[in-house]
Formats: structure tokens, C-alpha cells, sequence
């Protein structure tokens, strides 16, 4: 009994597995065999390590993607999401600009984000991917979202692959989320305020990632679970969009 008991769990955890929308909970064959039923969307999202305050852990912004990142495949039904990159444009390493002037953040060029996006976009094309979308959790870079998207877009388009940025999932949500705050007069800092803490302390059921005796009035995670939702809700439109006119 004990030993079925034990093919059964293995078989589920097996099931439970295969079924993931992450690439890297993934066999390769698993990958491969999940484009050829139909599951052609590559989501390739950045976070970011940096400050998030007196309160926030560093990796905020990669727990946020990859939960969101998971949360738009399983919405959609035919993605798969790449391993998060954990590194944005954060500011200058060597002047010590931006988040750069507090320990533990880590900033790369313009360039090198941009070049790094590609490079994993282009990993999802030679796997078989006929869409792939770039997106990212950190306000810096969205332009060079944007210009990795296009580039690649205009080389691979005329071969059924499409490239597109996904600037709505930031933007949007983050507007949403700021109205949202102010109609009920509570303060909408830029960083690490009410809008992040809440959206991390959602993910953080175990008080990990969140000092919760440092962090700002009014977050909580019943408002994290909404914001997170609006980002979830961007995306997902805003790719329907793309797809339904073909631009």
C-alpha cells in the first residue's frame, strides 16, 4: 500500500509539474513538447534588484514578476514564462547615481539590458516560439524594452515570429493603482511606497521579503492583491490587442 501510495504522489507531482507555465520548472523535452500543443508565447520579463527602502527586501521586483509573469500565461493559455532576469537599469554603478548609492542593488548599462533582452528573446525563437513578448517591473529601461522589441520584430516578422513590447503592464497598472490611492487620499510615493509594499506583501505570507514594523501606512495585502491584478489585466489586454490587429 505504502509503495502505491508513493506511485501515485510521484505520478502527481509528475502531472502537477509538467503542467507549469514556468520554462524553468520545465524538462527540455517538456518545453518542447508544451510549443507543440500549442503553447507559442514566450513571456520574457524583467525585474530588477534594487533598494526598496527601509522595509523591502532587494529582490522585490523579480517575486512580483514571476508571480505576475505566471498569473498572465495561465490567463492567456498558450505561454510560458522564461526564467525572470533579475537586473534592470538602476542607475550608474561607477558614479553612484539612482539606486546605485545604496548596497545591494545592481544596475546594468542601457545597452546591456537591452542586448540581454534580446539574447533571451532570441533563446525563445530557436526553441520554437512564434510569439514573445518583453516586458518588465521596473520603471527604467522600458525604453529599451521597447527598442529590443522592435528590433527583433523587424527581423523575424516576415518569418511568423512576432516580437512585441509590453509597456501597459507597468504604465497602466501603476496609474490604476495611483488613482486608486489618491480618490482615497492615501499618500502615492513613486518607490517602495503603498503600491509595492502592498503588492509584495500579497507574495510574503511569511514575512520573508517585507519588515512589516518599517513600512508605510496603509499597505496591505488585500490592496496588493488588487494592484498586482491590474498589472495582470494590462498585460493580458494589451497583448490581446496586439494580437487582434497584428501590429
Amino acid at each position: 500500500m505504502l509503495r502505491l501510495f508513493a506511485f501515485l504522489f510521484g505520478c502527481l507531482a509528475a502531472i502537477a509539474q509538467a503542467q507549469s507555465v514556468y520554462v524553468e520548472d520545465l524538462t527540455w523535452t517538456e518545453v518542447r513538447d508544451a510549443i507543440a500543443s500549442g503553447k507559442t508565447t514566450a513571456l520574457v520579463y524583467a525585474g530588477s534588484t534594487e533598494q526598496k527602502g527601509l522595509h523591502m527586501a532587494t529582490g522585490a521586483h523579480n517575486v512580483t514578476a514571476r508571480y505576475v509573469g505566471g498569473r498572465i500565461a495561465e490567463t492567456l493559455g498558450d505561454a510560458l514564462v522564461y526564467p525572470i532576469l533579475p537586473y534592470a537599469v538602476t542607475g550608474d554603478a561607477v558614479a553612484k547615481t539612482g539606486h546605485m548609492r545604496f548596497p545591494g542593488s545592481v544596475s546594468l548599462t542601457p545597452e546591456v539590458y537591452r542586448d540581454a533582452m534580446k539574447q533571451v528573446a532570441l533563446s525563445a525563437i530557436a526553441a520554437g516560439f512564434k510569439e514573445v513578448y518583453l516586458m518588465g517591473d521596473h520603471g527604467d529601461g522600458q525604453g529599451e524594452l521597447r527598442r529590443a522589441a522592435e528590433s527583433l520584430d523587424g527581423q523575424w516578422a516576415r518569418k511568423g515570429v512576432r516580437v512585441r513590447h509590453v509597456p501597459d503592464l507597468y504604465a497602466k497598472s501603476k496609474e490604476r493603482a495611483r488613482r486608486y490611492l489618491a480618490e482615497r487620499h492615501v499618500a502615492t510615493e513613486a518607490h517602495a511606497g503603498v503600491q509595492d509594499t502592498s503588492e509584495l506583501l500579497f507574495l510574503d505570507p511569511a514575512g520573508k521579503w517585507v519588515r512589516r514594523d518599517k513600512m508605510p501606512a496603509g499597505s496591505s495585502a488585500e490592496l496588493g492583491k488588487l494592484f498586482l491584478d491590474y498589472k495582470i489585466d494590462a498585460a493580458v489586454a494589451q497583448i490581446r490587442a496586439l494580437r487582434a490587429t497584428g501590429k
